[in-house]
């Protein structure tokens, strides 16, 4: 069974949701996945990227994005844009698309914007419509 597992973060600002992703991916790259991240747009693509490079001066999270490395661990994409596997994929765009519900597992990075807070809700509820197994991880206290 699918799973979608939603952490809800303190923290208004997106720079905290990217810090929390660089962490949560270095844990699920130990389990052996693969994963996708879904952005918004290029320029949400490009930040993403620099992040993962730089986040740690004693860390590299192996990444790529979209048509440079199909075989990169990490994968970041926007639009329509979907890898070839289907393991974890990391929701940080608003809208959850239909084919992320073919994945094993979906994550969502969720911080305190009210248009986050609105989408993140509807997700949920999609997912739960879908029968997956739903986890929350509520990290604001």
């Amino acid at each position: 069974m699918s799973r979608a597992d939603f952490y809800i973060l303190a923290a208004p600002d997106e720079d905290s949701r990217q810090h929390f992703l660089c962490r949560l991916s270095e844990k699920i790259l130990g389990m052996g996945l693969r994963v996708f991240v879904r952005v918004p747009d290029e320029i949400g693509a490009a930040r993403l990227d620099e992040r993962l490079w730089s986040w740690r001066p004693d860390s590299f999270v192996p990444h790529a994005l979209k048509g440079q490395l199909p075989e990169a661990p990490i994968t970041i994409g926007w639009g329509d844009d979907l890898p070839d596997h289907r393991e974890v994929f990391v929701n940080l765009s608003l809208e959850l698309p239909p084919e992320a519900l073919e994945f094993q597992r979906i994550v969502e990075i969720v911080v305190q914007q009210q248009d986050l807070l609105t989408a993140s809700r509807h997700n949920w509820r999609l997912c739960q419509q879908h029968g997956l197994e739903m986890h929350r991880t509520d990290r604001r206290g």
